[in-house]
């Protein structure tokens, strides 16, 4: 996997200041409604080092960190055409500490709130890049980092740059280096295969190779593992053969997949348990209909959680960080909805009441919210609820090209809890979009002519 190179890059703290989500420069809550006004100019050349390929690697992190920081909207970026003073032409320090030094007030004339300055210098290949943070009506540094890596790691160092911004200003990490997995019909024929992804969708990789339709794919805590399932036939001892959905282990290591659960019927849906020692899945036994078991590692079931009741389906299930409660949709009311269950399968609760079928939650990193996918008439949208099942949101509302409901269904947060990654087939294609969890800003990710399906985000991989 592409992102393992990550573990040779170095950030070094020159100055920080640690702050809290109640403490923080931008609060949360704000967000939404007013943005903050950041200049972020160019970066400075601090070496000798002139050449065309390093120029293009400080204008490669500058444009990811960018591109980062205008997506997380929190900012309005502002234009360098704005500056007072022109920026190459002083360091990357305030005046008086630098005799070159720039100077706060032209940029409290401009309505800058903060302003981020840096530095590059390259020797051979190797990357060195000053990053200072400022808030600027108090004239003051927030936060000083420097990260070293190679001249081929440029989108990793931006990836980090933004996310530290991020952490300094609100006090919780960005999700700037994370990624998406989900199966795509993406150079696999008839067939779907998963594939993982950047979160801004760059980077596609496709990892399976079964030639057949993949299924659910999810990430392990730590990222290392896929747990996806596949449409798969098996020939038994006395040569009849066997379909049925079959659940995979991918290490992402080794490249190694193994067969974890191919018990008759379905095995879909896996998700791990916290301490990633479990998973959680749907499996129907071959009765046809499913149910919601934890089985360990080597496919062994440890405790079936759900029994029907009547023969109704039971699927889905998303558990909550600390790992004490699963989330998960069931019939058992007669139509799809949200339900809540201890993780020993205690204490069922019922969340959702309306629409005609809601399905495929998901539960926040911090533990405060579901999202879920609810039929509204002849098309899905996604919701966000509280973790009780009150204050419901809707998220989307896109159209079609004719002008009716666009199916946007199988949402799953971000590490910060602060966005939605989720499919919309408006584009005549099931493509992929992010959304803040209010829905105020939305984005697409991927923009191609391929289908893709239940895409989960990964913590951050750093």
């Amino acid at each position: 996997m592409k992102y393992l190179v990550l573990l040779v890059l170095i950030s070094t703290c020159l100055f920080f200041q640690t702050v809290s989500a109640e403490q923080a420069y931008i609060k949360l809550g704000e967000a939404s409604s007013r943005k903050s006004n950041l200049a972020f100019p160019y970066f400075n050349n601090l070496g000798s080092n002139n050449t065309g390929a390093a120029t293009s690697a400080a204008a490669d992190i500058h444009a990811n960190a960018h591109r980062n920081l205008e997506l997380s909207s929190y900012f309005q970026m502002m234009s360098n055409s704005v500056f007072l003073e022109d920026p190459a032409k002083t360091s990357i320090k305030p005046a008086p500490t630098q005799a070159d030094g720039f100077k706060f007030e032209p940029l409290k004339k401009v309505g800058a709130e903060f302003l981020i300055r840096t530095g590059y210098s390259i020797v051979g290949s190797d990357l060195t890049v000053e990053m200072f943070l400022y808030q600027v009506s108090q004239s003051k540094l927030i936060v000083g980092k420097r990260y070293k890596a190679t001249i081929g790691q440029t989108r990793q160092i931006g990836h980090t740059l933004a996310n530290d911004v991020i952490e300094a200003l609100t006090g919780i990490r960005g999700p700037f280096m994370s990624k998406i997995v989900a199966t795509s019909d993406r150079g696999a024929g008839q067939g779907k295969e998963v594939v993982t992804m950047n979160w801004d969708g760059t980077e596609i990789e496709q990892v399976s190779h079964h030639n057949s339709v993949a299924l659910s794919a999810n990430w392990s805590p730590d990222g290392k593992k896929i747990a996806y399932s596949v449409f798969s036939k098996f020939i038994k001892k006395d040569g009849s053969s066997l379909s049925n959905v079959s659940l995979y282990l991918l290490d992402l290591m080794t490249n190694k997949r193994v067969l974890t659960s191919y018990r008759p019927g379905v095995n879909s849906g896996a998700v791990f348990a916290p301490d990633a020692k479990s998973l959680y899945l749907g499996m129907s036994m071959g009765s046809g209909a499913a149910d919601i078991y934890k089985i360990n590692l080597n496919g062994e079931i440890v405790n079936r959680l759900t029994k029907g009741p009547a023969g109704a389906i039971n699927v889905e299930p998303s558990v909550n960080p600390d790992g004490s409660k699963i989330a998960f949709s069931s019939e058992r009311g007669g139509r799809p909805m949200i339900y809540t269950m201890s993780s020993d399968g205690g204490n069922v609760k019922r969340l959702t009441f309306q629409g005609v079928y809601n399905s495929s939650p998901s539960w926040s990193p911090d533990g405060k919210k579901i999202a879920f996918a609810g039929q509204d008439q002849d098309h899905f949208d996604v919701f966000v609820m509280n973790a009780d099942g009150s204050n419901i949101v809707r998220v989307t509302s896109a159209k079609r090209g004719n002008g009716k409901g666009a199916h946007n269904e199988d949402p799953s947060f971000s590490p910060d809890s602060r966005y939605l990654v989720y499919t919309s087939n408006r584009s005549g294609k099931n493509q992929i979009y992010i959304s803040t969890v209010d829905g105020s800003e939305e984005r697409r990710v991927t923009n191609d002519s391929n289908n893709y399906y239940k895409p989960k985000w990964s913590k951050n991989l750093e």
